[in-house]
């Protein structure tokens, strides 16, 4: 048996006190009277005898309904199952670059902001972590600088609700930062604690790193990896072609305009970090190549761990809630009865 709120336990310490108060009450009331053998042979009629019980009932109760606030209860089906799980560090570009707007549905003519690369990515990132509910999954975001958006976690809603507030960082200069380095630093240090012996990051650029800008090489990255037997898949996004439209904020008037940007694709470096680490490159031009890019990693790794499933439980408290009820009142009724007042 276990208990849902053991922390209710803590409340033994009132009752402590409060059966200390009510049982000494007790003990000290009277007359004193040195000749005993002048007293009557009554034992006071039931009255007497009701009130002492009254104590001994309240007590009771109290500590039934405290074990029924602590919600004892037993599994209701406790099993052992296989499931696939790995460790996962998504890390996703978020540079000026990702604003682009060449994965936008072929003909289309009206361009909008969930048509980005930035909104593809988290659309297809978020059906792949619904694909892998056993793993666990975090994410790291890199531009100008790397930063752990949400450590590697089950709780897959409280990583997709993360993801979906991640956006190209307004600011100007840091728009067309690169630090993918850091980023996969970042990356490999959430992984290199994780439990799970297979460890993925999966990096997602246009592959052009920013020269001088970061702490760590990219290659330097990469090799850590490969140390620490991280498989690093890299997927280059972007059609390659070098003038491609972008949503860039409009500083004058705060809205936004469409605008042509010469946004490089070198994919050189990626191919480079996946050879490193074992893991493979995937270049991907539009949101279907994305998707089946995803598809595939999602095949490629599996590990089997054995995982102990609860999957209901057994609840105990009414066992003790309704005596507890029933004995609290009692014991404040015999008090009425007994003596005209509640306690």
């Amino acid at each position: 048996m276990s208990f849902a709120n053991p922390w209710m336990f803590l409340a033994f310490a009132i009752w402590a006190l409060a059966a200390w108060r009510l049982l000494r009450r007790g003990r000290n009331r009277g007359i004193k009277f040195s000749a005993l053998d002048r007293l009557p042979a009554s034992n006071g009629g039931w009255r007497a005898r009701l009130a002492g019980l009254v104590p001994y009932l309240l007590l009771l109760g109290l500590a039934l309904s405290i074990v029924a606030a602590a919600r004892p209860r037993t599994p209701f089906a406790h099993d052992r199952k296989a499931v696939d799980a790995i460790a996962i560090a998504m890390t996703v570009d978020v540079s000026g670059s990702m604003n682009a707007l060449d994965m936008a549905p072929a003909g289309t003519t009206r361009f909008t902001r969930d048509m980005t690369r930035l909104a593809v990515v988290k659309k297809l990132f978020a059906q792949f972590v619904e694909k892998r509910p056993d793993d666990l999954i975090g994410l790291v975001t890199f531009g100008g600088f790397a930063a752990t958006r949400c450590p590697l976690t089950a709780d897959h809603a409280a990583l997709l609700k993360v993801l979906e507030g991640v956006q190209v960082p307004s600011a100007l200069n840091e728009e067309r930062a690169t630090a993918i380095g850091d980023g996969l630093a970042t990356a490999i240090l959430r992984l290199k604690e994780a439990k799970p012996v297979s460890k993925v990051a999966i990096l997602l650029s246009d592959g052009e790193n920013s020269e001088g800008l970061g702490s760590v090489d990219p290659q330097a990255a990469a090799e850590s990896a490969a140390k620490l037997g991280v498989k690093v898949y890299t997927i280059g996004v972007g059609t390659g072609t070098d003038l491609v439209p972008a949503i860039v904020p409009n500083v004058l008037f705060g809205g936004e305009n469409i605008d042509m940007k010469r946004f490089g694709f070198n994919e050189e470096q990626l191919k480079s970090i996946a050879a490193t680490t074992g893991g493979r490159y995937f270049a991907v031009n539009d949101r279907n190549a994305l998707g089946e890019a995803l598809d595939e990693i999602d095949q490629l790794e599996t590990t089997e761990l054995d995982a102990d499933v609860y999957e209901r439980w057994h609840e105990h408290f009414r066992l003790f809630l309704l005596p507890g009820a029933l004995l609290t009142a009692l014991a404040v009724t015999l008090s009425m009865i007994a003596t005209r007042r509640l306690m």
